[in-house]
């Protein structure tokens, strides 16, 4: 069914996340941290050991130094998950008068030889953020403690300005496309209509009103190749800090609100997603459900399961479940006439592998192939998987839900971030797939514009193309009749 972002009504059951991580026992007291390098165990080859720490001993942690540079998970999973606990403006602060006070870049003259063993190492901190956070530089004092920290360390060697340019210039390339892309999806969704409910008196006319989705493609394959083109645009925009936004709340354990809980939520692109997710449901039953005889609408509803089964084998997840959830839409279901001439062996197939039953266990069976598949491609054909975007947030919700941001002892349950940021990790691995489809303007224009009918519309839709079965049924029609038509 349609989802909503950000509600608990939308989840079933938890994921199967390490029940351990919300009941973790307080550690020992930390040692005081280094005035140089990581903490004891803060990061392992194969990604960060910490289990909890303080928010100092994070941060600590994160800075670079001549000898040390933390290993990229790390930085992923502090920098994904410290904007719950400081603002990033904030902690670039930090990070910069950390390493101010340990390289002496305050003092004159500089340590070169220090200094040129550092330089690369912040250069790459840097970078790694601008690269996978830009949204984050958004913000001017983001941009100002970037300049400022490598101003300090270019007279050591040239190489460091042309580097600081070249990052500015690929952050600045970045933060365009990112509002371009924002600003299309916004003029998308503003543009999406809806099919006036009156129209349903279409059934009593010879020649339709408007086009349909087979007038367009009749080809299951070629839609589905589409659908994946609007997932895949979708899923580029969205940032890895809007999971943590999304969830964000006060924290019983921790005495401060979010950081950014007076700011509104920068989670837009995740709830456009949701929104596209909704609007395709929509159009799937619209289509279903406006065609007048009843031998059209069974075609239409084969059609969709073909469509249906192309998204599964492309990897296609989230339109897959939006066609599904679509076709089960009551005003659809109640067809029974119509189910009944259509060939729908094929749809039971695939609601078994999207079967809610054991926590979605067959999708995420299907999820886990397709994801292994993506790992050993040779082709961006065979590397896209696109998860279903409802279940991945239930499962970062209930992660949230499940585990504590601080532990009894005010340390940061970090535990609980490694998971988080493994989630999101994943996905944004996925959402970095170029679609190797070609685009067909037409099929990409209809599926953004096409009007779709509102609910009340589909019940009376469905009504016009089989009677109300029931006393119940008659007394909904009658009142939409009344309602939408102004008819008694």
């Amino acid at each position: 069914m349609p989802q909503t972002v950000c509600s608990g009504t939308m989840f079933t059951t938890p994921s199967g996340f390490s029940p351990h991580l919300a009941c973790a026992e307080p550690g020992e007291e930390e040692e005081e941290a280094p005035q140089e390098g990581p903490g004891p165990g803060a990061c392992l080859a194969d990604g960060p050991a910490i289990t909890s720490a303080s928010l100092d001993t994070l941060i600590q942690n994160l800075v670079p130094t001549a000898d040390y540079y933390p290993e990229k998970a790390y930085v992923f999973t502090f920098l994904l998950s410290a904007r719950l606990f400081i603002p990033p403006p904030e902690l670039l602060a930090r990070v910069c008068e950390l390493c101010i006070k340990q390289q002496q870049l305050d003092q004159s003259p500089l340590d070169t030889a220090k200094v040129r063993k550092f330089g690369p190492k912040i250069l790459q901190l840097l970078t790694e953020w601008t690269e996978t956070f830009p949204s984050d530089f958004r913000d001017e004092k983001m941009v100002g403690y970037l300049k400022d920290i490598i101003h300090r360390i270019a007279p050591c060697d040239e190489a460091y300005w042309k580097t600081l340019n070249q990052v500015l210039q690929k952050l600045s390339q970045r933060l365009a496309l990112m509002s371009q892309g924002e600003e299309s999806i916004m003029k998308v969704s503003l543009n999406a209509s809806s099919i006036s409910d009156k129209l349903v008196a279409f059934k009593t006319k010879p020649q339709p009103i408007q086009k349909d989705m087979l007038s367009i493609c009749s080809d299951p394959y070629t839609l589905a190749q589409q659908l994946t083109h609007v997932e895949l645009e979708h899923l580029s925009h969205i940032g890895p800090e809007e999971f943590v936004q999304a969830f964000a709340q006060k924290d019983p354990l921790d005495g401060t609100q979010p950081c950014f809980s007076d700011q509104k939520k920068k989670t837009s692109n995740l709830e456009a997603y949701v929104r596209w997710f909704n609007r395709l449901c929509y159009l799937v039953a619209t289509e279903i459900c406006m065609p007048a005889k009843k031998k059209q609408r069974a075609q239409v509803i084969e059609f969709f399961i073909d469509v249906a089964r192309e998204c599964f084998n492309i990897g296609n997840f989230n339109s897959l479940m939006a066609i599904i959830s679509g076709m089960n839409m009551s005003p659809v279901s109640r067809l029974k006439k119509t189910w009944g001439k259509a060939k729908t062996a094929k749809f039971f197939i695939l609601e078994h592998q999207m079967d809610p039953t054991g926590n979605f266990y067959n999708y995420r069976t299907a999820l886990r192939g397709a994801a292994h598949r993506s790992q050993t491609a040779n082709s961006n054909r065979e590397k896209i998987v696109i998860p279903f975007f409802s279940l991945l947030i239930k499962d970062i919700y209930f992660l949230n839900e499940g585990c504590a941001n601080r532990l009894p002892n005010g340390h940061v349950n970090f535990e609980k971030f490694v998971e988080l940021a493994r989630q999101v990790g994943e996905f944004m691995t996925w959402k970095q797939v170029e679609c190797p489809f070609e685009e067909d303007r037409a099929i990409l224009h209809y599926l953004h514009t096409a009007p779709i009918f509102s609910e009340d519309g589909l019940y009376l839709a469905s009504y016009e193309s089989e009677s109300p079965e029931n006393q119940v049924e008659k007394d909904r029609w009658k009142a939409l009749r009344s309602n939408v038509l102004g008819k008694t």
